[in-house]
């Protein structure tokens, strides 16, 4: 059967669904694109409520043959259906049987790693191209360290051996989502206390290769590179695991990295104090915050922003910057738009083998560019 569809958008019912949806309205004008869930009723409700001219596709994520059918129509699926691990392993295995290629949100590093090791081979050899996390984690982090490096070559001829990451302003929270995947990843741990290890080892999603040995980032410290006190920062275990499989994908063009990501609380006795503070407090903790399909409301979101710099240290003590930056909530109004632009990307810029791979390796400069066109985000470096 022909794929009648460009896109189709898996998890549209959701708070995320919702605005991804949203903005695929205004930038999907030319795509044949749809949404899809496990409800006619609810998918019937958002499509009223967003005016939207798509049809909509019955599946859930529990039905393998329906999930099949789903990939057989399109070339792309969105999928905002999480925690990825409870719900998610279906779908990716029909994307890589069918050659679809597929975006997510995913920040769940021991079923990544299920999946690169149980359909990695299976999409290299249908062209499907499966991309993981395609949000807040871990595309600044990602093209970033592609910003970096390209800068770097550029100026040095050589990359940049060790980079700091620093998350220098955050306003806007985590998404409910983040927050159940998390969830989900601790109680799985709790089950299997094998993937502590995995969880752990910064090289995690680069089967068969081990690098140097990865600052942890658990510990406040200060950090002469930004003079400045610096904490742990909640993502950095799913953000360095996917940069370093990017230059794994890409055949190590930044040689054996050493990069860590820390947020910065600021100068002296203050600093320290929220430093401390910082890496003490669980975010994720107690029934506070939003739950799956909740979330901030449009003031908001547009109220939120970041801003992340990457100093790169040479040996021989020349540095050189890159400063990525979005103008929204990094949770929910940046990553919204960062999912729909991968997903575009994908359908119209980039060619590519098939296989389980990153932001930074299978778009690149691609999306970059997408990004700081029209999303709002910024990457400059110098």
């Amino acid at each position: 059967m022909p794929r009648d569809l460009d896109l189709v958008l898996f998890g549209a019912t959701g708070f995320t669904g919702r605005l991804v949806a949203e903005y695929l309205a205004r930038r999907a004008d030319k795509v044949r694109w749809a949404i899809a869930g496990r409800s006619a009723a609810k998918l019937a409700a958002v499509r009223d409520d967003l005016a939207l001219d798509v049809p909509f596709v019955i599946a859930d994520g529990d039905d393998p043959a329906a999930l099949r059918a789903l990939c057989e129509r399109t070339a792309v699926v969105i999928s905002t259906v999480g925690p990825y691990q409870l719900h998610g392993s279906a779908l990716i295995a029909a994307c890589a049987a069918t050659g679809t290629s597929y975006v997510d949100l995913c920040g769940e590093p021991a079923w990544m790693r299920r999946m690169i090791d149980a359909h990695h081979d299976d999409a290299q050899r249908s062209g499907a191209r499966i991309v993981f996390s395609c949000g807040f984690d871990s595309i600044p982090f990602d093209l970033g360290m592609l910003t970096l490096q390209e800068a770097a070559l550029a100026r040095f001829g050589i990359a940049v051996p060790r980079v700091k990451a620093r998350v220098r302003a955050m306003k806007g929270g985590f998404s409910g989502g983040t927050v159940a995947s998390l969830k989900a990843t601790l109680a799985a741990a709790a089950r299997q206390p094998s993937l502590l290890a995995l969880l752990s080892d910064p090289f995690a999603l680069t089967p068969g290769h081990a690098g140097p040995h990865q600052p942890s980032g658990l510990l406040p410290e200060f950090d002469p590179t930004v003079n400045a006190w610096v904490a742990p920062f909640i993502m950095a275990p799913i953000n360095t695991k996917n940069v370093h499989r990017t230059n794994f994908l890409l055949g190590q063009p930044w040689g054996e990295i050493v990069y860590d990501e820390m947020v910065v609380t600021g100068l002296g006795d203050i600093g320290r104090a929220a430093a401390e503070a910082l890496s003490k407090l669980n975010p994720f903790a107690g029934d506070k915050g939003p739950k799956p399909g909740e979330g901030p409301s449009q003031a908001e979101r547009d109220a939120g922003h970041f801003d992340i710099l990457f100093a790169g240290l040479m040996p021989d003590g020349a540095r050189i910057d890159a400063v990525v930056t979005g103008d929204s909530d990094p949770g929910y109004g940046c990553t919204s738009k960062m999912l729909a632009e991968s997903a575009l990307c994908l359908l119209h810029d980039v060619d590519g083998p098939g296989g389980i791979t990153t932001p930074g390796a299978s778009m690149g400069a691609a999306l970059r560019t997408r990004l700081a066109t029209h999303a709002g985000m910024t990457f400059t470096a110098g």
